[in-house]
């Protein structure tokens, strides 16, 4: 099951799903407020309530010890499902969680940027300013610009404030989960120490950076990152060095 980031509807990740496909059956989840989802003021956009969402999908379809892969913001919800909903998750993935939260560094990317990105597009300018910016295909950038859209104005500021006033960090070693640590060696969302941070921290956790990536791993590295989803789930004991 896969949980795409703060600004990132399923379909903008239905390429990346398309090669995990290959070896698993793939969902990838619209979180609230985004895509084709619920959105709206009224709801509300903690950790909480995403892990309740993931949870409640889970449990609907029948799932059995699902592997929890979580991109960016997903990933700060995967680790908060994991531990609410530990019956849930057979192995976890996290992917360039943000790492910022309550006496810790901010998360790079301001909120004005997400803001400024959705106007842009509202506005029929976006695909050049994301074409000068962003390394990626005409296809990527235009499933992009449709989908942009569709992300709630509150659900992005809300979720860009838990970022700093919500902590992952506690909730770390209650996982017992087998797990891999994937960040990004460009874009100063996770450095080499917090990684470490992470690692040690849960019990049964191996890191990996790829290097030469901005956080849009697949983006930037897709068979680095499939390769590496691969070997993870192909592993049958609890991996628990780093690496």
């Amino acid at each position: 099951m896969l949980l795409p980031g703060i600004t990132s509807p399923a379909a903008t990740w239905e390429f990346v799903a398309y090669r995990l496909a290959a070896f698993n059956d793939v969902y990838v989840l619209d979180h609230r407020g985004r895509g084709l989802s619920q959105s709206g003021g009224e709801l509300g956009y903690r950790l909480d309530d995403y892990a309740s969402d993931v949870e409640a999908f889970i449990r609907t379809l029948g799932l059995n010890k699902a592997t929890i892969l979580g991109h960016s913001m997903g990933a700060r919800i995967a680790i908060r499902h994991a531990v609410r909903f530990p019956e849930q998750v057979g192995r976890l993935i996290l992917v360039d969680p943000p790492v910022s939260g309550p006496g810790r560094r901010p998360y790079p990317v301001p909120l004005d940027y997400y803001l400024r990105s959705l106007d842009e597009v509202e506005c029929g300018t976006g695909f050049e300013v994301m074409q000068k910016s962003l390394p990626w295909t005409d296809g990527q950038l235009e499933m992009r610009m449709e989908w942009l859209p569709t992300c709630d104005r509150t659900a992005i500021i809300e979720s860009h404030k838990s970022f700093h006033d919500e902590d992952i960090h506690g909730d770390l070693p209650h996982i017992e989960t087998n797990s891999l640590l994937m960040y990004a060696e460009l874009g100063d969302t996770v450095r080499d120490e917090e990684a470490e941070e992470i690692r040690a921290a849960m019990p049964s956790c191996t890191k990996m950076r790829i290097d030469g990536a901005g956080h849009m791993i697949p983006w930037d590295k897709m068979e680095i990152f499939v390769n590496a989803v691969r070997q993870f789930l192909a592993e049958a004991s609890p991996r628990t060095h780093s690496q």
